[in-house]
């Protein structure tokens, strides 16, 4: 759906009202869009795709960092004092979990703390500060031996430290000037700093000044997945330096990978990302070769923290004739700005044939890719550093095509483009049908809701209704103490039908899993989103399909469809999603609950499906003078027919009748004993007894059983 912003400039008499002589400016508009954890956006259009890809809302994952800082005497005065206050800065913004570490280098090497890098505790903050305070211009510039040391501290670091696997290293280096001393070739100095960082960490480079030598820098920062900025001396370098350290200060996501069926597209840019951080967008172009499909499936995979993310979709292709459009009037020789998709293809393309020139020793490659981004430039007017823009006068009144500047990527697109070198990953995923169907059992709540009880071994089912009230929280599972699982839902109301016994309907519209083993986690579903907390919040909506796994737990979604949890693996739990289009008032977007597999609960599991898992029920024949008999599997097909049968739960007698009861995932219905009066003396207890005080209320069986 489209959403539309006014944008209003104020005239003459508001600017008076604001200033005597009105504003003088620029008039920046800065925007963002809200984005949940999905794949993205992708647009396609006569035959191309661009592909946005900006979550939000993501734990940062902790970092470990080196700050390398020049302190030679070039650096004295004003750079070296705003460097200091941008220092001071960013060391406060490090968060508890990340680690660091400093070096200052002139013609020597200092280093902070010697071999190690250490935790950000407000100790260790203040002695950095009084380092970096203390910290004086002198000597020359001996980037290589500086470069050299900060790498084999952060390798040692990692190779000695019991680091979290998907934690992000980095070196920040900062200069103002040449090498001057040690080894001052920028070859030698690029070969060596690629072989000691080995693509284990990235490398992201400022140069401040007109001094350095930002090609030596760009290059760096190029070959080692990061990113580099050039400040003018005159300008405020602290803030500056600041907005920098923001852009890549907080990490979400690594290892990004961003996939399409191989037999659909070519020509795709590049799709795989060492980091991704907050505030940033990945963007990926490509063409499409099979104009026939009716939709594109995307694959996204990635590491937040301690989860592992693979979400996944399908985004529909219009039929030529409605996704095609004609060209825009007013560009030279009649071309018109045909298709805005095809053109952000053609400059990302161009923008990594740049960098690839600008990594490239062989001077024969760097001709060809030379000529190749030229020619691309020159066919959709950007303006490139092998191109220029002419200016010609046309009549009495023309406009020169709107070209764009466009340099190798460590810059980044404007200041918000996700620019970290990555490269293009192998062929991406063959186009299959997802025909597998989600394993489920009959063991169940679901509807108004009807409870279903399986017992594979007697060869029958059996069945209950909850007349419960709007806002009880019905524990359903209760092995906190055992497994440490806890399963609850909450009901909300609906009007009854029309002509109905009831009073109102009631449906699960929440459903809270807890899990305290190996250490607490929770997850709260709804029909429309699911909240995962381990620690670290993260929210997948239900519309979109998704799989989140951690060293215990994995979240799997499928669109509008269920979400199946599995804990340890060896309990698995299958949430049905149910949405009515054009529902009537008695009717309720809810969930429902299926146990897909027990294994891992203990034989101590209570709750109003719990009790029952590792529990075996016997079915009764009522004779006429009301002695019971216990009945035989053959004889069970006869008894369907009698009003009346019993059956033994726990040394209770339970009298059932006969029902067929439908299985909300559409695909069977249950022959079932039905247990009136809401379970009456089927369950323990009675009903009140399984109220939860709240959806994370993890009381166990035995304190149930206890208060019976």
């Amino acid at each position: 759906m489209a959403q539309y912003v006014r944008l209003k400039f104020p005239n003459v008499v508001e600017q008076t009202k604001i200033a005597r002589n009105g504003i003088l400016g620029d008039f920046i508009v800065r925007y963002d869009v809200n984005r949940e954890l999905s794949v993205g956006d992708i647009q396609i259009l006569n035959g191309y795709f661009v592909h946005y890809f900006a979550p939000t809302d993501l734990p940062p994952l902790p970092k470990n960092v080196v700050f390398v800082l020049d302190s030679s005497a070039s650096m004295v005065g004003t750079k070296l004092r705003q460097t200091k206050e941008a220092l001071f800065t960013i060391l406060q913004d490090l968060r508890p979990e990340d680690h660091f570490n400093i070096i200052g280098f002139s013609n020597r090497i200092k280093v902070w703390q010697q071999d190690r890098l250490v935790p950000v505790t407000p100790n260790n903050i203040r002695d950095a500060k009084k380092y970096i305070h203390n910290m004086s211009p002198t000597g020359g510039t001996n980037i290589n031996s500086a470069l050299q040391t900060g790498a084999k501290l952060l390798n040692d670091y990692i190779a000695q430290n019991d680091i979290d696997a998907r934690s992000v290293s980095l070196i920040i280096f900062l200069t103002d000037g040449r090498p001057t001393v040690g080894e001052t070739q920028s070859s030698k100095i690029l070969s060596n700093t690629k072989d000691a960082i080995r693509d284990k960490f990235c490398l992201f480079t400022i140069g401040i000044g007109n001094d350095v030598d930002y090609r030596l820098l760009e290059r760096m920062a190029l070959e080692n997945c990061g990113m580099t900025r050039h400040f003018q001396e005159d300008e405020d370098a602290a803030s500056l330096l600041k907005g920098f350290y923001d852009e890549i200060g907080t990490p979400l996501l690594s290892d990004i990978r961003v996939d399409y069926p191989e037999d659909d597209v070519e020509q795709v840019t590049q799709n795989f990302f060492p980091n991704y951080f907050n505030g940033s967008e990945i963007i990926i172009a490509g063409k499409l070769i099979n104009r026939t499909s009716d939709s594109l499936h995307v694959e996204v995979t990635a590491s937040n923290s301690k989860k592992y993310i693979l979400l996944k979709t399908d985004v529909a292709i219009d039929l030529p004739s409605k996704n095609d459009i004609t060209a825009v009037p007013g560009l030279e020789d009649g071309k018109g700005d045909q298709n805005y998709i095809e053109r952000a293809w053609s400059y990302l393309t161009i923008k990594e044939l740049l960098n690839s020139r600008l990594k490239s020793d062989d001077n024969q490659e760097k001709e060809y890719l030379m000529e190749k981004a030229k020619s691309m430039a020159l066919t959709y007017n950007f303006v490139t550093p092998f191109t220029f823009l002419k200016m010609r006068e046309a009549g009495l009144h023309s406009e020169p095509p709107p070209e764009e500047l466009i340099r190798p990527s460590t810059d980044g697109i404007g200041e918000k483009l996700q620019s970290l070198q990555g490269h293009k990953a192998p062929p991406g995923i063959r186009r299959q049908q997802d025909t597998q169907r989600i394993k489920i059992s009959k063991t169940s709540a679901d509807g108004d809701p009807h409870f279903v009880i399986d017992f594979p071994s007697s060869k029958f089912s059996v069945c209950f209704n909850i007349d419960g009230e709007p806002g009880d929280i019905l524990r359903l599972v209760s092995d906190h103490k055992e497994s440490g699982v806890t399963v609850n839902g909450q009901l909300i109301g609906a009007p009854a039908p029309p002509n109905g016994h009831k009073k109102h309907r009631t449906y699960f519209n929440t459903i809270t899993i807890l899990s305290n083993k190996p250490q607490r986690s929770y997850l709260e579903i709804t029909p429309t989103r699911i909240i995962l907390d381990d620690g670290e919040r993260l929210i997948l909506s239900c519309d979109r399909s998704a799989v989140v796994r951690s060293s215990s737990l994995e979240v799997s979604v499928s669109a509008n469809s269920n979400i199946t949890v599995t804990i340890r693996d060896t309990i698995s739990f299958v949430i049905l999603i149910h949405h009515y289009k054009k529902p009537a008032p008695y009717q309720k977007d809810h969930l429902g609950f299926y146990i897909s597999n027990s294994k891992g609960l203990s034989s101590d599991s209570h709750g109003l499906l719990g009790q029952f898992l590792n529990h075996e029920v016997k079915l009764l024949q009522e004779s006429l003078n009301t002695s019971h008999q216990q009945v035989g599997q053959n004889q069970t097909e006869a008894l369907k027919t009698n009003l009346t049968n019993t059956l033994k739960v726990k040394g209770r007698l339970v009298p059932v009748v006969w029902k067929q009861r439908r299985i909300y995932n559409g695909q069977q219905e249950v022959d079932c004993w039905f247990a009136k009066n809401n379970a009456d003396k089927l369950i323990d207890g009675s009903y009140k007894d399984y109220l939860a005080s709240h959806p994370f209320d993890t009381g166990t069986a035995s304190e149930m059983i206890n208060s019976l």
